[in-house]
């Protein structure tokens, strides 16, 4: 249900410090979250504690201090955390062993996380960036990039937004490998394991 909010948020909110700042927050209980979930961390031990107030204050000073490397830096601490609320689904989806319902909506977690880490990478090159990052001439909003994204996981091309510049030619190739390579090997394999739930 997090994972939904915080796509409908980066593809709805305007691009600003706050909307910068409440990705990092729904980010941080995301990943919180699958920790807690997975049993691979309890809700109120200290670290938890620790990992939500350093989350608050990079989000307040992204807020407080507001510039284009700041918000670099943030778009890249979202994108490590979205990465490792994939690896904290992957770890519990192998470690349960059995393939189920649990573990196919687990993988489809993962193919939808995938898509934001590479949105937020997207938005640290235009952010920091020399030129534009699209090759149409804009660096595009959250919103445009997350579209860009995920066009590119899917492999749909349609070639409206294309990323210009060597870094941003080489991450989409690699999203676009990652996205079909996935699809392909883990999901097909999982599904194609399912078993029926006994009663």
């Amino acid at each position: 249900m997090l994972l939904a909010v915080s796509f409908a948020f980066a593809a709805t909110a305007p691009d600003s410090a706050w909307s910068t700042s409440v990705l990092v927050l729904l980010q941080s209980a995301n990943l919180v979250v699958a920790l807690w979930t997975s049993g691979l961390a309890r809700a109120g031990a200290w670290y938890t504690v620790g990992f939500l107030g350093i989350a608050v204050v990079l989000a307040v000073a992204g807020l407080v201090w507001q510039g284009p490397n700041l918000a670099a830096a943030l778009g890249l601490v979202s994108a490590a955390m979205t990465l490792a609320i994939a690896v904290v689904i992957a770890f519990t989806v192998i470690q349960r062993g059995e393939v189920n319902r649990q573990s196919i909506t687990g993988a489809i977690c993962i193919y939808v996380l995938l898509g934001m880490v590479f949105m937020f990478a997207y938005g640290a090159m235009a952010t920091l960036g020399d030129g534009y990052f699209f090759a149409q001439g804009t660096d595009g909003t959250r919103a445009l990039r997350l579209y860009f994204s995920y066009v590119t996981l899917v492999t749909l091309g349609y070639g409206d937004y294309t990323a210009s510049g060597n870094l941003g030619h080489a991450l989409a190739v690699l999203e676009a490998l990652i996205g079909q390579l996935y699809l392909v090997t883990v999901v097909a394999l999982l599904v194609a394991r399912v078993r029926p739930a006994r009663d």
